[in-house]
This record gives structure tokens, C-alpha cells and sequence, in this order.
């Protein structure tokens, strides 16, 4: 297989670089796994580079550095659309998923996770994080691994997380006991985890975090304990917070503080920190999170699925809060569709803060550099030499863009009838192309995960 790859003569390049720099009939040639040049004259040595190269015509396409999706459950793809808890709010969706979640098994994971990262891959994402915290007394230890190794065979750079909970419901916590976990047994597996797959080198296809699951399903000390060790060994830590009304009235009664406090005192705040959701956030609150450059993960199809509420991202952005974009988990968005995500992103702060609030460029910035940022890294997130080869073509010659042609970048967004892109890269390898996975049979991985979820649930 030919390791270079030349993208040539695309119909608009979207660098997102700090000047949001767009080439018409541009090209980007990808030596490897790094991109060498970008620009719409290739240079007259171009011929002397190499003789081992595969040629992109993308001359219908839109071209964008890949997506980074920046917090998901992949393990909830097998517990989609469950009529039970169709218009059910957070808490009472949890309490039933749990009596379903606590039967999963390491090929239901395995499954699950090549189902969510494939979906992720066909929609324009390169980078996906996953936060995994259900780990039952009556499975192996390493569930997580799994998840690991169904991202390898993909081709998608992981940022897995060991997520954790330690507070059943007989220390007053959501979850049922036989899901939760010592504080030492979460501890001695996050340390096995961060030494068997942790890189934290330039493209690094693999990188974990830690991530106690919530406040109302772990304990004070495990939140302490996990933070201090992660900032020993520079690593980041994720969990949720300020999601519902019903997690800060839990904080509240508990605690005597409100989620952000909280997790203040814990000593949670901080670049290497960043929260899923931060819906009900105040001014006051906002403004400690740009401070203290404490990372979040938006995700607004989930938060209207369950009913729980808007983000004020804008007010984050213009607070300097880190703000990237996530689907989380499939069975509170029932999909893994990371550029539906954008576009609901893009309406529905319309709704909150007003029609300009949020234009269709600021959006893809969210889900390529502000994930970047999110997650610490600087070598992805952009299409500039000496960056990562991760690499997304979206097919804009096609019925759903008809007429959108005054804006081809926008077009996205605002037009189309399909989510699915031409060809995703990542880190120099074509693993989407002509809008099929190259690295599993779809149709056969559909048959498996509906055969495994049917019998989980029954």
C-alpha cells in the first residue's frame, strides 16, 4: 500500500489555522503520517518528494481537518431508541439503564465500540475520546481494554478514559452496588491502563485520562485521590457535571455547594481538566471556568434529547472557556453522527442566544481546534504542515447542496441530505472511502451488534 498521499485540486480547503485560511483548488500532500504542504501551487520540486504516492482527486469535495469528538459512551450503542426510557429525564433514564448496563460483557464492548468509532469515522471525526465507567462484579476487570482495541482495528486516534464509580446506592448514590467499584480497585486499574497504552508522544494514536463518572455516583475521596495522581503523572481528568437541575439539588443536599463549587474544592479546575455538559452554569461560574482555562465538552443533541437544557456556550467562548463538541453517549443521543452534532450546535444557540450567535465557521472551529484544545493536544485539530494527517472529504456535488453554492464551507451545516463523508484519514491511512469503513464489513458488524443488544436485553 502506498504510504503518501496527494489531496489534489479540492473544490475549497478549510485549514482551520489561526487565520481560518480557505484554498480554492488547493492541495495537501501527506508524507506518511504528517502533512508536508498545503496550498494551491504545489512547489516545482514536487516531482522529487516521492514516486510512491496516491493521488485524491478532490475537485467535488470540501476538505477539513477531521473532526475531535470530545466525550461519548461507546458501550450505548447496543442500548439505542429503548422505548422504556424514550421521554425519560437523566435520572430516571439511569436508574433503568443501569439494570441493563450491568449484564455487559467484553464482546458487547468490543462490539460497541467498533459500532460508535465507525459512525464517528463515516461522519467526519479522526479523534474520539470515550469515557467508560461500568465495570460489573461479575465481569473481567479489563472492559476497558476492549474499547482499546476496537479503536486499533478502526484506525481512529482514542483518548480513551478510565472512568469509575465508587458510590452505590448504599452510600446514597445512583447507581446499583454491583456496578461500582473500590476506591483502591479503580486506582490500581487506572494505573495499569496509563501504563500499558498511555503515549503521550506527537501523534500519538492512543492517550488516556481518568474520569470518576459523576457527583452523584462517586465518592469525595476518589475524586481527590484521582486528581492528584493524574497531575503527578501529567495526565488530564474528564467527568460530567452541571448536566440537570436534579445533579445540583443532589450537590446541594450533600455537599452543602452547587456542582462547580464542588468540584472546585475538590480541586478540579484547571487546563488539565475538562467537564462534559456545563449546562446550568452562571455568569459567576463561567467566568471561574476562562480563568482557570477548565475545558468543556458541549453536547447539544443529548442535552435536548433528555430534556436537560442549552449550554451558554457563547458566553463561555466569549469568557475564553475551552469549548469543543461531543455526541456522548448513544443511548442519550441514539446516534454517534458527529456532523449532526455541528449542525444542531449551530441552530440551537440561535434559540438561546440570538441568530448571529453562532455562525456556521465558529462551529467547525469548536469541532476541530477547540477539541485540539480540549484535549492538550497541538498536533491535530488543523490542516497545516507539520501536523497530523487526519484528514476529512465531504462530497458537496451532490442534490442536498444544490443552490448552497455562494458558501460551499457553510454548506455543510445549513444544506445537505446526508451526514456521511467521502474519505476520512487518519494519521496517513484512508479508513473511509467512497463513504464505506475500509476496516470492518458494516453490514456484518450491524448484524452483530443487533444480535448482541437483543439478547442483553431480554
Amino acid at each position: 500500500m502506498k504510504k503518501n498521499i496527494l489531496i489534489k485540486n479540492a473544490k475549497l480547503i478549510a485549514t482551520m489555522d489561526n487565520k481560518r485560511t480557505k484554498i480554492a483548488g488547493g492541495n495537501i500532500f501527506i508524507e506518511d503520517n504528517e502533512i508536508k504542504f498545503v496550498g494551491k501551487k504545489l512547489p516545482l520540486d514536487f516531482g522529487l518528494w516521492t514516486s510512491d504516492c496516491l493521488t485524491i482527486d478532490a475537485s467535488k469535495c470540501v476538505v477539513l481537518p477531521g473532526f475531535v469528538n470530545t466525550h461519548h459512551h461507546l458501550y450505548q450503542t447496543l442500548y439505542r431508541n429503548i422505548r422504556e426510557v424514550q421521554d425519560a429525564e437523566l435520572f430516571d433514564w439511569l436508574k433503568y439503564l443501569y439494570t441493563v448496563w450491568k449484564n455487559i460483557t467484553p464482546d458487547a464492548v468490543y462490539t460497541s465500540a467498533l459500532v460508535g468509532l465507525g459512525e464517528l469515522l463515516l461522519t467526519g471525526c479522526t479523534t474520539s475520546t470515550d469515557q467508560f465507567y461500568v465495570f460489573p462484579k461479575n465481569q473481567p476487570k479489563d472492559l476497558l481494554d476492549f474499547e482499546i482495541k476496537a479503536a486499533k482495528d478502526i484506525g481512529i486516534r482514542f483518548h480513551p478514559t478510565r472512568g469509575s464509580m465508587s458510590r452505590g446506592q448504599s452510600k446514597g448514590g445512583l447507581p446499583p452496588d454491583d456496578v461500582v467499584q473500590t476506591e483502591n480497585e479503580i486506582m490500581k486499574d487506572s494505573e495499569r491502563v496509563i501504563q500499558k497504552y498511555h503515549n503521550p508522544e506527537k501523534f500519538s494514536m492512543c492517550r488516556i485520562a481518568l474520569s470518576p463518572c459523576s457527583p452523584f455516583s462517586v465518592t469525595t475521596e476518589l475524586l481527590k485521590e484521582t486528581v492528584n495522581f493524574a497531575r503527578k503523572i501529567k495526565i488530564k481528568c474528564h467527568t460530567h457535571i452541571a448536566e440537570t437541575i436534579d445533579e445540583e439539588k443532589f450537590c446541594l443536599e450533600e455537599h452543602n455547594l452547587k456542582p462547580l463549587a464542588y468540584m472546585e474544592k475538590v480541586g478540579w479546575l484547571g487546563d488539565d481538566i475538562w467537564f462534559a455538559h456545563c449546562i446550568h452554569l452562571n455568569d459567576d461560574e463561567i467566568k471561574l471556568m476562562g480563568k482557570t482555562k477548565t475545558g468543556v465538552a458541549h453536547c447539544p443533541v443529548s442535552n435536548l434529547r433528555l430534556g436537560s437544557g442549552i449550554a451558554p456556550v457563547r458566553k463561555m467562548i466569549e469568557n475564553e472557556v475551552p469549548v469543543s463538541l461531543a455526541v456522548d453517549g448513544s443511548a442519550s443521543n441514539d446516534s454517534s453522527n458527529m456532523l449532526r452534532e455541528l449542525k444542531t450546535c449551530l441552530l440551537v444557540h440561535r434559540l438561546k442566544s440570538g441568530v448571529k450567535s453562532m455562525p456556521a465557521e465558529d462551529v467547525l472551529w469548536l469541532a476541530t481546534r477547540g477539541g485540539a484544545q480540549v484535549l492538550g493536544r497541538d498536533d491535530i485539530g488543523s490542516i497545516e504542515a507539520g501536523k497530523a494527517a487526519d484528514i476529512v472529504l465531504f462530497d458537496v456535488e451532490k442534490i442536498g447542496y444544490a443552490g448552497g453554492i455562494g458558501d460551499v464551507l457553510a454548506s455543510l451545516l445549513f444544506c445537505g441530505d446526508s451526514d456521511i463523508v467521502d474519505t476520512t484519514i487518519v494519521n496517513g491511512k484512508i479508513v473511509v472511502k467512497n463513504g464505506k469503513l475500509v476496516n470492518c464489513d458494516e453490514q456484518k458488524l450491524y448484524e452483530k451488534a443487533n444480535r448482541i443488544a437483543e439478547k442483553m436485553l431480554e
